[in-house]
């Protein structure tokens, strides 16, 4: 039967679904080798790491991802070692683990993009070959034992010595099967990897005429011979993700004759005639047997004995305890209408959604949003009351859809800093330094696109923070530090942003070194003073390096410009502070969503503007002190004792003359913003209050205007700016150069220093 278009996409979306997967058990599978290396007690995260390997693996039998099986098996049995105490945690088990989950990412690319690559099949067994090597010499797996022999009177029949050499395998899938997701042939095709299926039957018994078949039921069950070195466990944990579909029977290389009667039983009840059918199976696989088949009456108080253990969906069981499941037979219990949830607990309240069709979901809701605000317009121009109060209703409605929306995007950044706990050991065994990872935040919310996009610019700054501010162990001890450097990541929200903090306890940052590099690089004048703020700014020039020589790590001076760059696309901002001897702190300020906010509009000749709404702290009318320096572009004012900058927006933006003197018939004001700890005062014509901003990217002709963030669309259909609050400050003082007033640049020196 060839596949059908519809059979190859849902493989696809399969396929797909299990490499995402696979990513989160990597890292599962990382986390707990990372907190055993410090804690080797620690039997939870051995467990963790455990289940991780497992489910690559088995999910991988499924797909038919051979090579990945076949790796992933050796991990796999070096952590059984571990977990049974056949070998001790030391750190070279914990190193070639942790190149284990690597070397399985690799083989994760390879399914997913479809090319195989010999060298990554040549580093597989070279890896393989060390683990093997680690678990000690191999050796023939010793037969396993019965689990538990029927206790039964010795019945007439006997087995050829034949039978005693193989696993015999009794499965039956259960109708909802297929509808659930799961493929019979898969779980056989991932079996033969343990060994060798010597005889095969596939029983059809159950299936209906062809009027009365269901195309999503299953009606398959396989007696099968299988000869194999595994272990019970290891055969079980084959089919342990059909364990809630399917009713398996697994009877030992060396079970008792006994034990084939009462399957016989368990399948076929008391009819003499199934019985006879099934062991005529059993024959025609090549078993024999020498028996008078009859019912023989049971009291009903009298169990039936239990074969061996069923198997169980994993949950961690406690160790040593044998694991059983009552048997579920083909046909009986209720009838599960349109398939069944095969996930309890909190894993029902998850679902796997594409980022497209949630991105085209968000895009809908601000397109809703610009309507609403037309709507609303309209309505205030009406001015009916009904008409009014059914479009505010409406509002309120758009405001909580965005909202969720919205929500549904937020992510905690936790996972992006769980990423360095690897990066933090590598890098410290590389340097030969001691480095203590402190995560704090983690559960700061913020949008997953942006999460995404922050990774690499963190990873930059935690890589510089261990080569260049860290000190090596001797250079601690002589200073009187602690032996362990301290390398510290934080999120924390603040004002409607998300505030990224890296950290160290290192050298901090050489001033002079800076200072003779620049001048070499002709990016400063020799004997020009500069402030700290001014000297840490141009470590973000392109191509600047301190450092004495190249290293693997870093002093190519190509890095700190593409993480500005990289934050600034974010609509975000990075600053640094350092202390000689004490350490540097950079600090990154994102916004919390690239969709919409919640803004403030005011208007400057004629021109509407939007500031985050989270961003403004209060509106006053312009104090008589700025109404005094006319002509000036800013300049400074008090705010109740506390002397704040201020920017005529008008003057800044060069509104003209004409247009802008009209405005000044009415009373202008001053919206009082903050970045962080500093507060600005900007000078705007109208106040038009609280808006709700779908901001719209503006075109690359605009991207040099530094204090503008983007654009949106007002519900009169016209075009209102997105200010940037942060580069309001750097534009401004720039500005303030370009008029060349000697009275403006000294209101934007000390606008400068208020921002430092």
């Amino acid at each position: 039967m060839s596949m059908t278009d519809d059979d190859a996409e849902i493989l696809a979306i399969a396929r797909a679904g299990f490499l995402d997967e696979a990513q989160e058990m990597l890292r599962q599978f990382e986390e707990g080798l990372l907190v055993l290396e410090n804690n080797p007690d620690d039997s939870e995260s051995l467990n963790s790491a455990f289940r991780a390997a497992h489910t690559i693996k088995g999910t991988a039998g499924m797909f038919g991802c051979d090579a990945v099986v076949t790796f992933t098996h050796e991990a796999e049995t070096l952590l059984e070692a571990l977990r049974s105490n056949q070998r001790q945690l030391d750190g070279d088990v914990v190193a070639a683990l942790l190149e284990s989950r690597d070397q399985i990412e690799l083989l994760l690319g390879e399914v997913q993009s479809g090319e195989s690559d010999p060298a990554v099949a040549a580093s597989s067994a070279a890896l393989a070959s060390r683990l093997r090597a680690l678990l000690g010499a191999p050796e023939a797996a010793a037969p396993p034992a019965a689990v538990a022999e029927a206790s039964v009177a010795p019945a007439a029949a006997t087995a050829a010595a034949q039978t005693q050499q193989y696993w015999h395998l009794s499965l039956r899938f259960f109708a909802d099967a297929l509808r659930n997701g799961l493929d019979p042939l898969s779980f056989l095709r991932y079996l033969a990897t343990l060994g060798e299926v010597k005889a095969i039957t596939a029983l059809t018994e159950t299936l209906p005429a062809l009027e009365a078949l269901d195309a999503e039921a299953c009606y398959l069950g396989f007696e099968l011979r299988f000869e194999s070195p595994a272990s019970l466990e290891e055969i079980s944990r084959v089919f342990e993700f059909a364990a809630e579909d399917s009713s398996i029977q697994i009877l030992p290389p060396d079970a008792a004759p006994a034990a084939f009667e009462t399957l016989a039983t368990l399948r076929c009840g008391d009819d003499a005639e199934a019985r006879a059918g099934l062991f005529d199976c059993w024959r025609a696989m090549g078993m024999h047997f020498d028996l008078r088949v009859e019912v023989v009456g049971t009291p009903a108080s009298e169990e039936a004995p239990v074969l061996v253990p069923h198997i169980e969906r994993r949950a961690a069981p406690a160790e040593g305890a044998q694991r059983k499941v009552s048997d579920r037979r083909s046909g009986e219990g209720e009838r599960r209408e349109g398939g069944r949830d095969r996930r309890a607990g909190d894993e029902t309240r998850f679902v796997r959604v594409r980022a497209d069709k949630l991105d085209k979901l968000i895009d809908l809701i601000g397109e809703l949003v610009i309507a609403g605000s037309g709507a609303q317009m309209i309505a205030h121009q009406e001015g009916a009351e009904v008409l009014l109060e059914a479009t505010q209703r409406v509002m309120d409605l758009v405001q909580e859809t965005r909202d969720g929306t919205l929500a549904l995007r937020m992510v905690p950044i936790g996972e992006t800093f769980a990423r360095f706990q690897r990066v933090v050991r590598d890098v410290s065994k590389q340097l030969g330094k001691e480095v203590d990872l402190v995560v704090s935040g983690g559960d700061t919310e913020m949008d997953k696109s942006m999460v995404d996009s922050i990774a690499d610019p963190l990873m930059h700054l935690v890589r510089n923070s261990m080569d260049h501010g860290l000190e090596t162990f001797d250079e601690r001890l002589a200073t009187g530090k602690p032996a362990a450097g301290r390398l510290a990541l934080n999120a924390y929200h603040e004002a409607g942003a998300v505030v990224i903090e890296v950290s160290d306890d290192g050298r901090g940052l050489a001033r002079d070194r800076i200072l003779k590099k620049a001048v070499e690089r002709e990016l400063i004048a020799p004997g020009q003073v500069l402030s700290d703020h001014e000297v840490w700014q141009l470590i973000f020039q392109p191509g600047f390096s301190t450092a004495e020589q190249v290293t693997d790590l870093s002093g190519r001076g190509v890095g700190m410009d593409v993480v500005k760059r990289s934050i600034e696309s974010l609509r975000g901002t990075i600053t640094l502070s350092s202390t000689a001897g004490h350490g540097t702190l950079t600090q990154i300020r994102l916004p919390l969503t690239l969709a919409m906010i919640d803004g403030f509009l005011t208007m400057v000749g004629g021109v509407n503007y939007v500031l985050p709404l989270a961003a403004v702290s209060e509106c006053i009318d312009v104090p008589a002190e700025c109404a005094k320096q006319t002509g000036h572009v800013s300049g400074t004012f008090n705010l109740r004792g506390e002397i704040l900058p201020w920017l005529d927006l008008a003057r800044f933006y060069g509104i003209s003359a004409s247009g802008h003197e009209a405005e000044h018939g009415r009373r202008r004001s001053v919206v009082v913003v903050r970045d962080g700890p500093t507060r600005i005062g900007l000078i705007v014509d109208r106040l038009l209050g609280e808006h709700q901003t779908v901001i719209k990217p503006l075109s690359g002709i605009f991207q040099h205007l530094k204090a503008l963030a983007g654009s949106t669309i007002l519900g009169s259909g016209e075009v209102a700016l997105l200010l940037d609050v942060s580069g309001l400050f750097a534009a401004a003082i720039k500005g303030g150069q370009r008029h060349g007033a000697g009275a403006t640049q000294v209101n934007q020196s000390a606008l400068a220093d208020k921002q430092r």
